[in-house]
């Protein structure tokens, strides 16, 4: 018990340490994107791109963790995940203005989902070489999901730059899963991860297509990809689709319903998918088999009346 309490403590550690890296790479892509748009002639926020065109001086390699308001560069105890936000109150330690809650979210996020992931993981898969190997691979996808939920969230864009590896990364893992720990046959699986594509991505092109990208945009179908991809099961990409518009309805309803949002709000549906995603991944078969049997007892006691 102990042993195994160490473990998830380490994991937890680790996945605050991904959710800071995660977080900084979110403010790299914007600046580079705030670059971009300058350079193109589009509009673009003047004050975000002067606070944060500084990031694009430096390779991810050789940059320096530094504040956003002060630029100073950041010693290494200024970057202790979670425990550098708690000691300094929320600050700079430097100009002690305001760091925000998003880096601490980013921290908390990520440990708390790695310590879920790997433990629903090893429960079903055990913990053989190549199950370590696939849940590594899986924590690595986790962490690009995270970068994409945060961007999303924040500016309504999901980045090719995120999005190709890790539709390329989906692959890999699946192909791993399906031939190395399900043993499964090679048609079958095809056939099934081609309809997971097609309920998830086909229908966002759909709308991608015939709203001219006014409904969705064309990240949100190169995520159906990843998505389907990882899923392998068609049924788990319908259980995906249902519950991200759940969680979209349950948030956005009460925003229409107090007038807070309009029918015309722009609303960001990326990270809606990814929670649905993460949901069906680790506890969509004991969702569908829930909903198999309560639909066969209705059924009966619908007769029997």
């Amino acid at each position: 018990m102990t042993i195994a309490l160490l473990l998830y403590v380490i994991i937890g550690f680790l996945g605050a340490a991904m959710g800071s890296f995660a977080g900084a790479q979110v403010w790299r892509l914007r600046a580079r994107q705030l670059v971009q748009d300058k350079q193109a002639g589009e509009p673009y926020d003047k004050a975000e791109y002067k606070r944060l065109v500084g990031l694009t001086k430096s390779t991810i390699a050789t940059d320096r963790s530094r504040c956003l308001s002060c630029s100073h560069t950041l010693a290494w105890y200024d970057l202790l995940p979670i425990v550098s936000w708690i000691s300094t109150k929320g600050a700079c330690r430097y100009c002690h203005k305001p760091i925000g809650r998003f880096e601490l979210a980013m921290e908390v996020g990520t440990a708390l989902a790695f310590v879920v992931f790997t433990f629903t993981w090893l429960s079903a898969m055990g913990t053989g070489a190549l199950s370590i190997c696939i849940l590594v691979l899986w924590l690595v996808a986790l962490t690009m999901f995270v970068i994409l939920f945060a961007y999303d969230l924040k500016w309504f864009l999901l980045p090719d730059i995120i999005m190709f590896p890790l539709i390329g990364l989906s692959i890999v893992i699946t192909a791993l899963s399906v031939y190395g720990l399900q043993g499964g046959e090679i048609l079958p699986s095809v056939l099934s991860v081609i309809a997971s594509i097609g309920i998830l991505a086909g229908l966002y092109f759909m709308l991608w297509y015939v709203s001219k990208g006014m409904w969705v945009g064309f990240g949100d179908v190169k995520l159906g990809i990843a998505l389907g991809i990882l899923l392998i099961d068609w049924k788990l990409a319908l259980l995906t689709l249902f519950l991200a518009n759940l969680l979209g309805t349950l948030v956005v309803l009460p925003g229409l319903l107090t007038g807070k949002l309009s029918r015309k709000t722009q609303v960001p549906f990326g990270p809606f998918l990814i929670v649905g995603f993460f949901i069906s991944v680790l506890w969509g078969t004991v969702i569908l088999n829930s909903y198999n049997d309560f639909s066969q007892w209705l059924t009966t006691f619908m007769l029997m009346l």
